[in-house]
């Protein structure tokens, strides 16, 4: 049975859809129970607050210098160092690192002078002081606070008047205009609007940590992706040492880059070298491994990948892929079979990027193709080979981006040869022949991998 209150909304705690009516199951997500009612405000309006505007001429001429924090990883997935205004989010796992992330960020601030604000909502004062002894940060200038309510951290900010403010975590803030509990939609967004009315209007670069569900996105608000200006998502396996950190979305720089970091007992260190640690265990002379050269956002990664092919033992083969879409992989096979003549249909394909990584852009085509190939005809191939190229139905290589990065990345790796499209070849104005094979075709490919 339906009920309906009088000037509230009921809204979905899972994705944000809103209903003036209760219902047992989300019409958008489809979550059961999850329709809470939230009470409908309209917050009163500011009279003592000034209101102008700039011409685009002059704002083009504001300070904005960023701030860099001193990893480098972390500067780099924020396009170069912190935004002053900025709000950035970053979401992850339980325990995947981000508040030991967010607090060694913090305290290489405060040792550079600024002023750190570091507010807690899960943990107390005390328990911050243990972790941060084991991390070794602990600067004068790094302020800790459990406070939750909204106008409270207000009061702190323009008392203290700090050049960072992180917050852990954006769930356990609450407004006290919304009647609703912490966590919920309605609370969180409206936290986040004055987290962004705080950012914006003293320069503050602000730093929410948001938590992930079990779907892989952010718990609940997936609107504060629209209200933030940079989204950074932990990534991979969590109980791997090596952690991911890819930008999603950044108004002030790059998108898809990724920030590759080794847990320690010192907590999160950068990787200078991702390239060096993604190929550290890689076994040679094994059928079914290619390396190939991956663009992630301006940064060029050599990464393995491994398939292995068998025959299979059920009335349908098996698909299955891990850091590699699926759907790309069986179109792949599919155009194998047309465009040369690889019959794959009875036997099971299993496809791996080593490391965690996942990889989403068409250069990897070639090197899919390679690793299923060298698999099923249990042929290795070259260990000095790197491979890169799109791949279209017709069985054409095609062109793709970055190749000059790509291929310097390749050669300070060690590696002597590289099989790419042809059409990058010919667009390179500086190319050493010797070591760069060029193909048209997956035909051409197969012959020039020795497949």
């Amino acid at each position: 049975m339906s009920k309906k209150t009088k000037g509230n909304m009921f809204v979905c705690q899972s994705c944000g859809t809103a209903s003036l009516r209760w219902m047992g199951r989300c019409p958008s997500c489809g979550e059961w129970d999850s329709l809470v009612e939230e009470v409908s405000g309209v917050s009163a309006g500011r009279t003592d607050r000034e209101v102008k505007a700039v011409t685009l001429a002059d704002a083009a001429n504001m300070d904005f210098a960023r701030v860099i924090t001193g990893n480098s990883e972390f500067d780099r997935v924020l396009g170069g160092g912190l935004v002053p205004g900025s709000l950035t989010l970053l979401g992850g796992e339980p325990g995947v690192g981000k508040s030991t992330l967010l607090l060694q960020i913090s305290n290489l601030l405060a040792e550079k002078g600024a002023k750190v604000l570091y507010v807690s909502g899960e943990e107390s004062a005390e328990q911050i002081k243990l972790r941060s002894d084991r991390l070794g940060a602990g600067s004068r200038n790094l302020l800790v606070s459990v406070e939750t309510g909204i106008e409270d951290i207000k009061l702190l900010v323009e008392m203290e008047k700090p050049d960072l403010l992180v917050v852990d975590s954006i769930q356990t803030m609450y407004s006290p205009e919304m009647s609703s509990a912490p966590g919920s939609i309605g609370q969180v967004r409206e936290c986040t609007m004055a987290f962004l009315e705080i950012a914006k209007k003293k320069g503050l670069s602000t730093i929410l940590i948001g938590h992930i569900t079990k779907d892989g996105s952010i718990a609940g608000p997936k609107v504060l992706e629209h209200i933030v200006d940079v989204v950074l998502y932990f990534e991979g396996d969590m109980r791997q040492n090596q952690k991911l950190v890819r930008t999603v979305k950044n108004r002030f720089g790059p998108s898809n880059e990724l920030g590759v970091f080794e847990m320690t007992s010192r907590g999160l260190q950068p990787v200078d070298n991702p390239s060096g640690l993604f190929l550290a265990e890689r076994k040679k002379h094994v059928s079914g491994s290619v390396v190939m050269a991956a663009m992630q956002g301006t940064r060029p990664i050599l990464v393995e990948l491994q398939a292995l092919v068998t025959q299979t033992s059920f009335s349908t083969a098996r698909r299955m892929s891990a850091g590699v879409d699926p759907n790309r992989v069986t179109l792949l096979m599919a155009m194998l079979e047309k465009r040369a003549g690889i019959i794959l249909n009875s036997c099971d394909v299993y496809m791996n990027v080593a490391g965690g990584l996942t990889l989403s852009e068409p250069a990897l085509d070639l090197a899919v193709i390679g690793a299923v190939v060298s698999s099923y005809r249990d042929v290795p191939l070259d260990d000095k080979t790197i491979i890169f190229g799109e791949v279209g139905l017709a069985g054409e290589v095609r062109a793709v981006s970055s190749a000059d990065a790509r291929i310097r990345e390749a050669f300070g790796m060690g590696f002597n040869q590289v099989i790419m499209p042809a059409t990058n070849v010919d667009s390179m104005e500086k190319k050493e022949v010797k070591k760069l094979k060029a193909v048209d075709s997956v035909l051409d490919f197969l012959e020039a991998a020795g497949l």
